[in-house]
C-alpha cells in the first residue's frame, strides 16, 4: 500500500501539470499523511539539507563553465577543428558532430548546453550539405548526451552525492564507455548516411588543421587539466568545477577576447537559472527520499527486484529497463534522485560495484533524454535548430538503438567499464 501511495501521489501530481520538484515534495507530504503525521519543520529541514552538500557545489561551476564556453568562442573553435579534421569525409559533418560533442563533453558536463551549441552551428551546415534535417538533429542530440558519461558529468556528481559513491572514481570509469558510445554513433551514422546524396567538403591542407588546433589549444587543455588533476589528487571534483569556470572565463576574456564584461551578466544569469532548477530538484528530492526511508519503501522495492539479485546481469538489465521506461516520462535529475538511493542497497547486496552501477545507470538515464514525450535534449535541439519536434523524433531512432546496444554490451561485459577504470585510477 505504501508503494501505491508513493506512485499515485508522484504520478498524479505530474499528471495535473505540477512541476517535478513540487511533485516530489507533495509525494513526501502524501507519505507523511499515510503514516499518520505531518511536520512542516521536517520538510523545511530536508529542503535545506538537500542543497547543503559540498560536492553539489560543483554543479553551478560546471554550468557556468558551459555557458562561458558557448559565449566565449571555445565551443565554436572545437567545431572548427573537427570540421577541418574530418569534414572532408563522405558524411563528414556527422562525424564532426560526434567528435565535437566528445570534446565538448570533456569540458562542460551538460548535455543540453553541448547539444544546443552544436545544433546552432552544425544543423544548418548539414542540411545545406544534403543531409536529412531530422536525422541531423537526432544525431546531434544523441551525441550531446555523451556529456553525461564523459567526465566532468553533472549527472555523475548527482549520483555520487545521493549514492555515496566516489565521484572521482565514477568520472574515471565513464571515459571508456563514453568513447564506446561515440564509436557506436559513428558506426550508425556511417550506415544511415550512405543512403543520402550529399555534398562532400573539400579536404583542407594539414597546415589548416594545425592552425585550427592551435586556435583551439586553450580549449583542448581544459579536459587535460581536469583529468590529470583528479587522477593525481591535486583537487576534488568540486574544486575541478571552480577551476573549469575560472579557466573558461580567463580564456574567453583574456586569450580569445570574445566575451566582454557587458556580456557577463547574461552568462551568469543563464548559469544561475539552470543551476537553480537542478538544485531545487535535489532539495525537493530529499523530502521524498527521507520519507521513502521512513516508510520502508526501499525494502519493498528491493523485494521486487530480489528474484534477479542472484544474477548481476539480469539485475542490471532489469535496472536499465526500469530507468529507460521511466525516462520516457521523467527527466534525468529526478530519476537519479528517486531511484539511486532506492536501488543502491540491492546493488550492494548483489555484489555489484557501485561505480559500475553508476555508469550503467547514467547511460540509461541519458537515453531517456532522447525519448519522447519528455526528451529534454530533443526539445533543446528542436528549439535551437527551429525544427518540428516530430521530425527530430523520427530522426533520432537509429541512434537510440545504438545507445541501447552499448548498454547491452556493457551489461554483458562489465570489464569494459571496470578494467580501464581500475587501470587509470591505479586500483
Amino acid at each position: 500500500m505504501t508503494l501505491g501511495v508513493f506512485l499515485v501521489s508522484l504520478l498524479g501530481s505530474m499528471a495535473i501539470g505540477m512541476p517535478i520538484a513540487y511533485a516530489l515534495i507533495m509525494t513526501g507530504i502524501a507519505l507523511m499523511w499515510y503514516l499518520g503525521f505531518f511536520d512542516a519543520q521536517v520538510i523545511a529541514q530536508n529542503l535545506l539539507n538537500g542543497a547543503d552538500s559540498f560536492p553539489l557545489m560543483a554543479v553551478p561551476f560546471f554550468m557556468l563553465a558551459g555557458e562561458v564556453m558557448n559565449a566565449g568562442g571555445l565551443s565554436r573553435r572545437i567545431v572548427n577543428l573537427s570540421v577541418a579534421a574530418v569534414g572532408h569525409v563522405r558524411g563528414g559533418l556527422g562525424y564532426v558532430a560526434i567528435l565535437a560533442a566528445l570534446i565538448l563533453a570533456s569540458l562542460s558536463g551538460s548535455a543540453a548546453a553541448d547539444a544546443a551549441a552544436l545544433a546552432a552551428i552544425l544543423v544548418p551546415m548539414m542540411v545545406k550539405a544534403g543531409h536529412d534535417q531530422g536525422r541531423s538533429a537526432g544525431l546531434i542530440a544523441s551525441a550531446g548526451i555523451s556529456a553525461l558519461v564523459i567526465p566532468p558529468s553533472i549527472g555523475f556528481i548527482l549520483i555520487g552525492v545521493v549514492g555515496n559513491i566516489s565521484i572521482t572514481r565514477i568520472f574515471i570509469a565513464g571515459i571508456v564507455p563514453g568513447l564506446v558510445m561515440a564509436l557506436a554513433l559513428t558506426a550508425t551514422w556511417f550506415l544511415v548516411s550512405r543512403r543520402e546524396e550529399t555534398v562532400t567538403r573539400e579536404r583542407v591542407p594539414f597546415s589548416a588543421v594545425m592552425k585550427e588546433a592551435w586556435s583551439g589549444i586553450w580549449a583542448l587543455m581544459l579536459p587535460v587539466i581536469i583529468l590529470v588533476g583528479l587522477r593525481f589528487g591535486v583537487f576534488t571534483p568540486t574544486e575541478a568545477g571552480v577551476i573549469a569556470a575560472v579557466y573558461a572565463l580567463f580564456v574567453s576574456m583574456v586569450i580569445y577576447r570574445e566575451l566582454s564584461v557587458a556580456q557577463l551578466f547574461d552568462v551568469f544569469l543563464g548559469a544561475a537559472k539552470t543551476t537553480s532548477m537542478v538544485m531545487f530538484l535535489v532539495a525537493a528530492a530529499l523530502v521524498s527520499s527521507w520519507m521513502i526511508t521512513i516508510a520502508g519503501l526501499t525494502a519493498q522495492i528491493s523485494a521486487l527486484v530480489a528474484p534477479f539479485a542472484d544474477n548481476p546481469i539480469l539485475l542490471m538489465a532489469a535496472v536499465v529497463g526500469l530507468v529507460v521506461v521511466i525516462g520516457c516520462a521523467m527527466d534525468m535529475v529526478p530519476i537519479i534522485l528517486i531511484l539511486v538511493p532506492v536501488l543502491m542497497p540491492t546493488i550492494k547486496a548483489a555484489g555489484i560495484d557501485p561505480v559500475y552501477f553508476a555508469v550503467i545507470f547514467m547511460i540509461a538515464a541519458a537515453v531517456g533524454l532522447l525519448t519522447p514525450p519528455v526528451g529534454s535534449v530533443l526539445n533543446v535541439v528542436a528549439g535551437v535548430a527551429r525544427i518540428p519536434l516530430a521530425r527530430v523524433i523520427q530522426g533520432v531512432g537509429p541512434f537510440i538503438l545504438a545507445q541501447i546496444a552499448v548498454l547491452v554490451l556493457l551489461i554483458l561485459f562489465p570489464d569494459i567499464v571496470m578494467v580501464p577504470a581500475n587501470f587509470i585510477s591505479g586500483n
